[in-house]
């Protein structure tokens, strides 16, 4: 995978060492990795607000609800590989929403080691409650921009990550 340089402004030049210990600085609030860390962690918070409460789920449950609400019949890995979120984290997510019955797991067809997940009747009911809830949060995260930002912000977006896909 090809991995972009770091801006040249994320990073200081020795000029600007922290003082004391001679090693460069990395001027955070520049780095773009950082800044669209903080602003996801922001925005999904605000959204977490919404659903956490009222459905009891947390950020990485909601993800693979969503997932499977749009991709059913994927395997915990390609949920994973859909969110690019860790393992881990998608299996305990998995295994926590299993067992409030909000997903179904089955047998592959064709391949009897495999399993898939699937929304529940009851996934499908906060599925259906939470869809219209994400939609107008991302209307009013959006709301700042103009149609023609808008436009441009999903272009820049859809470049950034094209290099990085797998």
């Amino acid at each position: 995978m090809n991995r972009p340089a770091a801006s040249p402004a994320a990073l200081s030049t020795p000029a600007d060492a922290h003082e004391g210990h001679g090693h460069r600085s990395l001027d955070l609030e520049q780095f773009l990795p950082y800044r669209l860390s903080v602003l996801t962690n922001r925005i999904s918070r605000g959204l977490a607000d919404i659903y956490s409460e009222r459905f009891g789920i947390s950020v990485t449950e909601w993800r693979v609800i969503a997932v499977l609400g749009r991709y059913p019949g994927l395997s915990a890995n390609g949920v994973a590989e859909r969110t690019a979120m860790d393992k881990v984290a998608v299996s305990r997510a998995v295994a926590r929403l299993l067992e409030r019955a909000l997903i179904e797991r089955e047998m592959h067809d064709s391949d009897r080691r495999r399993s898939v997940l699937e929304l529940s009747e009851a996934g499908y009911a906060v599925y259906d409650v939470v869809v219209p809830l994400a939609l107008e949060y991302q209307r009013n995260v959006l709301a700042p921009l103009d149609e023609a930002e808008r436009a441009t912000f999903a272009a820049l977006m859809a470049k950034l990550e094209a290099p990085l896909k797998d």
